[in-house]
């Protein structure tokens, strides 16, 4: 049945606005992360970290930090090598950005809102295959990182970028494992259905599949090149990897499309496993009840979701400065021998499982 024309005004105007809001919000990360991942370090080795600037006299923990850096980068010149592919060259950091942008406009960030007569979703776009459609993208940022290191003309460019695409590519296969026992036991592919089917504490997909959010969390840090497995950058052997040749803007806009992965998956992990905006033990309709305001739990579920988010984004940086990175060989024996061989041990053993079930 088709959309009113006020209907589709109103659905118009809330993708506009939702858009905007999470753009805006994808656009805080590095500068927050880049500030957190200096002090939380700085917390463990017993050093104060960035606490110089701030505003006039007011130093406020070094936040200000972020945002020298930002127009440090903006106004710094760019260089662009010598004998560069500069057409790809320039295209690379947009094969970066782009994915994880894209991915991002498919996360559920909370329960459907009802006013104005219509239904909102809180995710820029629902698509039945939501799974299907964040692979179908994701698959897209291993150009970015390829292309940066050919189109570099510098031979360390070239092997972190032969580097990262081998890793990024071997680790989408466990990754994809990972969430098929998923989809076997909430039966779709829909992301917001299956966080309305972890609406009870113990249905949510960490309990069920346990094996499936091991796999997932592995995979995760490797598909965006973060430490133990940042073989593609591996400062002490490849300089800086694929992005050595690329500064100013260009420079950061990488770093921004590692830390919008680093949050989509933080946040495709809460919702897959941990229940996504649910909150335990209290559904909507009571959150509604309990506050007595219609809606107020579209608010509280997305606030959720970001503590859920923040956990894994966490947890990023803690790993980063508690294990050791990976040789390039164990990496690649990982995830070829044990986690794809394991991955589709847990679909097998899930998919029998469910069909005894069913058809006992």
């Amino acid at each position: 049945m088709g959309l009113t024309a006020d209907e589709f005004t109103i659905q118009f105007i809330a993708t506009l606005v939702k858009f905007a809001i999470v753009a805006g919000l994808l656009l805080q990360i590095p500068p927050v992360m880049v500030w957190v991942e200096r002090r939380v370090p700085a917390m463990m080795q017993r050093r104060k970290g960035p606490n110089r600037v701030g505003i006039f006299k007011w130093r406020i923990y070094g936040l200000m930090q972020s945002l020298a850096d930002t127009i440090k980068l903006i106004f710094k010149e760019e260089v662009v090598p010598e004998g560069a592919q500069k057409a790809f060259y320039h295209l690379a950091p947009v094969f970066s950005v782009f994915p994880a942008f894209l991915i991002a406009m498919a996360i559920p960030y909370g329960p459907d809102i009802h006013a104005f007569g219509t239904t909102i979703p809180l995710s820029i776009i629902r698509v039945d295959v939501g799974f299907l459609f964040i692979f179908a993208v994701s698959s897209l940022a291993v150009y970015g990182v390829t292309i940066a290191g050919w189109a570099s003309n510098n031979k360390y460019s070239l092997l972190g970028s032969l580097r990262a695409s081998a890793q990024m590519i071997s680790y989408e296969i466990p990754l994809g494992m990972s969430l098929i026992p998923i989809v076997l036991i909430y039966g779709t592919l829909d992301l917001n259905k299956i966080v309305e089917a972890q609406s009870h504490f113990w249905k949510w997909g960490v309990f069920l599949s346990p094996v499936s959010f091991l796999l997932f969390l592995i995979a995760m840090f490797a598909e965006t090149n973060r430490a133990p497995f940042d073989l593609a950058e591996a400062e002490g052997e490849l300089v800086a990897g694929f992005h050595t040749e690329y500064t100013s803007a260009k420079f950061a806009a990488f770093f921004l499309g590692e830390y919008v992965s680093m949050f989509v998956l933080s946040c495709l992990a809460s919702t897959v496993f941990f229940g996504g905006w649910q909150v335990p033990f209290f559904s909507v309709q009571k959150l509604d009840d309990l506050t007595g305001f219609i809606g107020v739990s579209a608010l509280i579920g997305h606030v959720t979701l970001m503590l859920k988010a923040t956990f894994f984004m966490w947890l990023y940086i803690w790993v980063r400065w508690t294990i050791p990175r990976f040789r390039y060989d164990q990496l690649m024996s990982l995830g070829w021998k044990y986690m794809i061989p394991l991955g589709l041990v847990n679909v097998v053993v899930t998919a029998v499982v469910i069909a005894a079930f069913r058809f006992s």
